[in-house]
């Protein structure tokens, strides 16, 4: 049976939202300060990603009835795509995310999550699969270097939490 583990401080966004308001170059601290604490699992994100998944993704192309192009797969961009984002609005998931920017990258990690379809089988086919919910390379890559970073994000998440209630 599978055991998960979760992480979760709460107030963060609340926290992030008044100290805001009332402190804004701490606001700018606590997310270098997360970006750096971070770093490992960015690092181990942007390191996942070694070569294309598939040929014709390293060529321009768009999808029937759309402008947009999404591709070509290049492994520098979707290194470059990794990023820390602070989300602290009302509905989001977490406040701290590790993300792909790079539209190609982002779905290369997706394709196929809900529903099945050509890209996902043609990766499932070279050993890249992926399941509901996850992503191919980022998820694990994060998840396996979490250890790392989660007691010092814990730490300066307690102190900043304990900082702004002193000022408050």
């Amino acid at each position: 049976m599978p055991v998960g583990a979760t992480v979760q401080v709460v107030g963060l966004k609340q926290t992030i939202n008044a100290l805001n308001k009332v402190e804004p170059q701490l606001v700018k601290d606590f997310k270098a300060s997360a970006n750096k604490i971070a770093q490992p699992a960015i690092s181990a994100a942007q390191n996942a990603y070694t070569e294309i998944p598939l040929s014709g993704m390293a060529y321009s192309w768009t999808s029937k009835g759309r402008s947009r192009k999404n591709f070509p797969f290049t492994v520098a961009k979707a290194r470059k795509g990794v990023t820390v984002k602070f989300d602290t609005r009302r509905k989001a998931v977490g406040v701290i995310l590790i993300e792909q920017k790079d539209p190609a990258a982002a779905i290369f990690e997706t394709a196929g999550r809900a529903n099945t379809n050509k890209l996902n089988t043609s990766l499932m086919f070279v050993g890249l699969p992926v399941s509901a919910g996850r992503t191919r390379l980022i998820g694990p890559a994060v998840y396996r270097s979490r250890r790392k970073i989660e007691n010092e994000m814990k730490e300066m998440i307690v102190d900043t939490i304990s900082a702004v209630q002193k000022k408050i």
